[in-house]
C-alpha cells in the first residue's frame, strides 16, 4: 500500500481519479435505469430489452469513434459535446411519453453519445506519472473502477423503486453533469493534448497487441455478465443475497488489482491471471449443482477467487496497449477495446440466458467459465504476442514528424 500511497501523492493523480470515477459513475447505472423505467411505461420487458439493445449498440459503436475524435477537435471540445447529447437524450426518456420507437431511437442517442472517459483518462495518465510508476495506476484504476459496479446498481435500484424511475434517470443526468464537468475542467485534461492520429480509422487493430486486448478484454467481460445473470437466476431480483455475491465478486477483483498492481507483467502473465478466474468459476459450476442455504456462502466463496484475476487482468490490457501503440493512437485503441468488451457483456448475458431457460442457473456459470478457458487458451497459444513489460517502460510511443533540415 506504500506504493499506493507515493502514487497518490503525485500531482493530480488523486484528483483525476476521483473526477474520472465520479464521471463514470453513470454507466453502472444507466442500463438498469432505463430498464426499469421503460418496463414501467410500457409495461413489456421485451420493449425495454429492445431500448436497452439500441443503447448498447450505439455505445458499441461510438467509443472507437469519439475517442479517435480527441485527437482531431480536443478531449474537452469531444467530452463537453457527448456529454451535453447524452444528458439531453436521457433527460427526454425520462419526461417525454413516446412510443417504443420513440424510447430506442433517443437510447440509441444515449449510447452513441456517451463520454469516453475511458479513453480519455488511460490516455492521459502516461503524462502524469514517471514509467515505473504506470502499471501500478493502471492496476489501481482497474481496481476502484469495481466501487461503481458495487455501489451504481444498488443506488439506481433503491432510487428507482421506492422514489421512482424519472427521478432515478433525473439523478443519472445531476451525475453525468456534474461528474462529467469536475473531470473536463481539471487542469490535467487541459493540459495533455492528443496528436492527429496520420493513419486511417480502425488500423490500430493491425497492433497484435491491440487486438489480443480487445479479444481478452471480449472474453473476460463475457465471462462476468454471464456470472451477473447466473447469480440473479439463483438468488432471484427481490433477494439480499445476489446483491450480495454480486459485491463480494468486485471485491474480490479490487482485493486482486491492489495486491497484484505491483508485479512485473510477462508474457504469460495474461495466461495465469485468466487462470485464477477460471479457477474460480469452475469452483463456482460445482457449488451451483444442488441449490441449499449455504449455497451462497460457497458461490460467494467460489466467486472471489474468480475475481482476484479480472482487474489483474484488465490493468495488463491497459498496460500493454499503452507500452505498444503511438500516442496518437491510444485513445482509439482504447475505444476499441472497450466496445469489445460492451460486445462480450451483451453476448456472455445473452448466452447464460438462454442456458438459464434450458438448464437452469448452472448454465449461467458453464458459460462465464467456457468464456474464462477459451481466454486462457488464447493467451496460452498467443503469448507470443503479448510485451515483455518487465522492467519496460510502458509509456506511450512518442509521435514523430519529418523535420525540415538545411542542407
Amino acid at each position: 500500500m506504500a506504493g499506493y500511497r507515493e502514487l497518490l501523492r503525485a500531482p493530480g493523480v488523486a484528483r483525476i481519479i476521483a473526477a474520472q470515477l465520479t464521471a463514470r459513475f453513470p454507466n453502472g447505472m444507466t442500463s438498469l435505469a432505463i430498464l426499469l423505467h421503460v418496463e414501467q411505461v410500457t409495461g413489456s420487458y421485451g420493449a425495454a430489452g429492445l431500448v436497452l439493445a439500441a443503447a448498447s449498440i450505439g455505445q458499441a459503436t461510438s467509443g472507437p469513434v469519439t475517442s479517435r475524435w480527441m485527437g482531431i477537435w480536443g478531449i474537452r471540445r469531444v467530452l463537453t459535446l457527448t456529454t451535453a447529447v447524452c444528458a439531453a437524450a436521457i433527460l427526454v426518456l425520462a419526461l417525454v411519453p413516446m412510443e417504443i420507437t420513440g424510447y430506442m431511437v433517443f437510447g440509441l442517442l444515449a449510447g452513441l453519445s456517451t463520454p469516453p472517459v475511458q479513453s480519455a483518462v488511460r490516455t492521459i495518465y502516461p503524462k502524469l506519472v514517471n514509467s515505473r510508476q504506470l502499471t501500478p495506476l493502471f492496476s489501481l484504476d482497474a481496481s476502484l473502477q469495481e466501487i461503481i459496479w458495487i455501489l451504481a446498481p444498488v443506488v439506481i435500484t433503491v432510487v428507482a423503486t421506492q422514489v421512482g424511475t424519472v427521478p432515478g434517470l433525473l439523478l443519472i443526468v445531476a451525475i453525468l453533469l456534474g461528474g462529467g464537468a469536475w473531470f473536463i475542467l481539471s487542469p490535467e485534461v487541459g493540459r495533455v493534448r492528443i496528436p492527429r492520429s496520420r493513419r486511417a480509422f480502425g488500423k490500430v487493430l493491425r497492433s497484435p497487441v491491440v487486438l489480443l486486448a480487445t479479444v481478452t478484454g471480449f472474453l473476460l467481460i463475457g465471462a462476468c455478465a454471464a456470472v451477473e445473470a447466473g447469480v440473479v437466476a439463483t438468488f432471484g431480483h427481490g433477494g439480499l443475497e445476489a446483491g450480495l455475491v454480486l459485491a463480494v465478486f468486485a471485491i474480490g477483483s479490487l482485493a486482486g488489482g491492489l495486491a497484484f498492481g505491483h508485479v512485473p507483467i510477462s508474457p504469460w502473465s495474461m495466461a495465469r491471471r485468466f487462470g485464477a478466474v477460471t479457477l474460480g468459476l469452475v469452483l463456482t459450476v460445482f457449488a451451483v449443482v444442488d441449490i441449499t442455504s449455504t449455497t451462497a456462502w460457497w458461490v460467494s466463496a467460489s466467486l472471489l477467487v474468480a475475481g482476484v484475476g479480472i482487474a489483474p487482468a484488465l490493468a495488463m490490457m491497459f498496460a500493454m496497449t499503452s507500452a505498444s501503440v503511438r500516442f496518437s493512437d491510444t485513445a482509439e485503441a482504447y475505444g476499441w477495446i472497450g466496445t469489445g468488451q460492451l460486445i462480450g457483456a451483451a453476448l456472455g448475458s445473452a448466452i447464460a440466458g438462454f442456458l438459464i431457460d434450458g438448464v437452469g442457473p448452472a448454465g449461467a456459470y458453464w458459460a462465464a467459465a467456457a468464456f474464462a478457458i477459451v481466454g486462457v487458451i488464447v493467451s496460452a497459444v498467443f503469448v507470443r504476442g503479448f510485451p515483455d513489460l518487465r522492467g519496460r517502460d510502458v509509456s506511450p510511443i512518442p509521435d514523430t514528424a519529418p523535420v525540415d533540415v538545411i542542407t
